[in-house]
């Protein structure tokens, strides 16, 4: 598995800096007329400033017409097995799937509270796994204060590895985010990770084959990546999908992290590029919006739902 993805990731990104991966080529390899959209409209409740209990939560997702929910692991886990089976039945009669939900546990702190926290981590797999959730996911941050490049890289492969091995005893796939503003390299005194090449590297340290990406449209964009480095990319090498739009007025390396937009509100990122590139590689799971953004949070939950659906949907429409 490791010397397998190895190649295919060496020769993709290879053929990227080549040239040989151009748009116009992998389109005609690609015939998008033969292809339909697999992935789901997913919501992220958390990401917009929705907050309530997990059924309220699903209810809402089912009212508004979600395909997918983002499901705390904490509040699962809380549940009583009645609970439990309700909110299950619940998403089974509504066509309801799980979205990824969010890594319960901060691996970045020193190593004591990383052991303790991942002494928990079965626990929290197992109560998803009961529900059917196979989609967990984390960030990268992309400066450390201490650690050097290949310390930090160290870090994250010996530390996110156990993650990954957990997660996949209960048949849970892990998806590591890159997080691509330029505005946040003057955070802390050390660059990281910021790109998908980048992270290409971890995941193949990592060796686990449950592991892949987070794609985001505004790291990719602030990435300054293109619809190519997408097709360098698999269905299987994708956990989930955040879809976003970034500040008009701003250029990719003054775009900052938590100041984003609901997809196709400013315009700025090419949203249909970025979702046809996802259809060519037949991407088949959630894509939800985590738009950071203040003015959404201040809509009460049924208008946060109903902005965040109307958007997704008009840029679904878009390679529907």
């Amino acid at each position: 598995m490791r010397n397998n993805k190895r190649r295919k990731f060496i020769k993709n990104t290879s053929a990227l800096a080549l040239g040989l991966l151009s748009t116009p080529h992998l389109l005609k390899s690609y015939p998008s007329a033969n292809l339909k959209r697999k992935f789901l409209l997913s919501i992220s409740p958390g990401a917009i400033g929705v907050k309530g209990d997990a059924m309220s939560l699903l209810k809402l997702a089912a009212k508004n017409g979600f395909q997918a929910i983002v499901p705390d692991a904490q509040s699962v886990g809380k549940m009583s097995e009645k609970e439990r089976s309700d909110y299950t039945a619940f998403a089974k009669e509504n066509k309801i799937s799980w979205g990824s939900a969010g890594l319960p546990m901060d691996f970045r702190k020193d190593e004591k509270s990383y052991k303790e926290a991942l002494a928990k981590l079965p626990e929290h797999a197992k109560n998803l796994s009961n529900i059917g959730v196979s989609r967990m996911s984390t960030w990268i941050m992309p400066t450390h204060k201490e650690l050097t490049y290949r310390e930090n890289f160290a870090q994250h492969t010996n530390r996110l590895k156990p993650v990954a091995n957990i997660l996949g005893q209960y048949g849970i796939r892990f998806g590591l985010e890159y997080v691509g503003p330029k505005t946040l390299m003057a955070r802390d005194k050390f660059p990281f990770i910021k790109s998908m090449k980048e992270t290409k590297e971890l995941l193949y340290e990592i060796d686990e084959k449950n592991v892949g990406f987070v794609l985001d449209s505004f790291h990719w964009y602030c990435a300054e990546e293109s619809m190519a480095d997408i097709l360098t990319l698999e269905n299987e090498d994708i956990i989930t999908v955040d879809l976003n739009d970034a500040t008009a007025g701003r250029t990719p390396a003054e775009q900052i992290d938590n100041q984003r937009e609901l997809p196709l509100n400013s315009g700025v990122i090419d949203v249909k590029q970025f979702l046809t590139a996802l259809i060519q590689i037949g991407y088949d799971g959630p894509v939800r919006a985590e738009p950071f953004n203040a003015i959404l949070n201040e809509l009460n939950n049924e208008e946060a739902v109903q902005a965040t659906y109307k958007a997704m949907s008009k840029a679904f429409a878009l390679v529907d």
